[in-house]
């Protein structure tokens, strides 16, 4: 048992009959009343994000868990396909157990959750940038940057991403795999 000191981003528990990993949390510790833990839970089984607070002090059932690297094959509709990086075994996992699945480019190592308990996969874990290459955008056009304007771009995993004008297909960007956000041009 752990108790609401032990929360941490991607912390893994037990909570109303089912298991959330912790997304986000914040401790907050009021001037007057007793302290408490603001924290957003992503369930591992159905995807679905709430919002819970927990009293300071609160026990919290937290559930053991194992990484292994995963190279992602292939995907079949809402299915994905990876590959273990140690003995080449495969398994599938669906859609719902990916956080950014439109930003997984074949071949990409990604880092799977299992419950150490019965050896289930409970989610993946994206590295903290891609780098893809944008293969759509208008062409940027010169005198329109008062601003830090952005134009919507393609990248080779369909995903859509807000660029700057002076970024042309073509080219390879870093984003950021929890946001979605254009980070950098990468460097070749």
């Amino acid at each position: 048992m752990a108790n609401t000191s032990d929360i941490r981003k991607g912390l893994c528990i037990r909570y109303n009959n089912d298991i959330y990993k912790i997304v986000e949390f914040l401790h907050v510790k009021p001037g007057k009343g007793p302290a408490f833990v603001r924290t957003k839970l992503k369930s591992i089984t159905t995807g679905k994000v709430l919002d819970n607070t927990f009293s300071a002090g609160h026990k919290i059932e937290d559930v053991r868990v194992e990484t292994r690297s995963y190279q992602y094959l292939y995907s079949e509709g809402s299915t994905y396909h990876f590959m273990n990086t140690d003995d080449y075994n495969q398994i599938s996992l669906q859609e719902s157990a990916l956080d950014s699945p439109e930003l997984l480019k074949e071949g990409e190592v990604v880092t799977i959750l299992f419950n150490a308990e019965d050896n289930l996969p409970l989610s993946v874990e994206m590295p903290a940038h891609v780098i893809l290459e944008v293969t759509q955008t208008e062409p940027g056009v010169r005198g329109n940057t008062a601003t830090n304007a952005t134009k919507p771009a393609t990248v080779e995993t369909g995903a859509r991403v807000n660029v700057p004008l002076f970024i042309n297909e073509g080219d390879k960007i870093k984003i950021d795999t929890e946001s979605g956000a254009y980070m950098e041009r990468a460097k070749e």
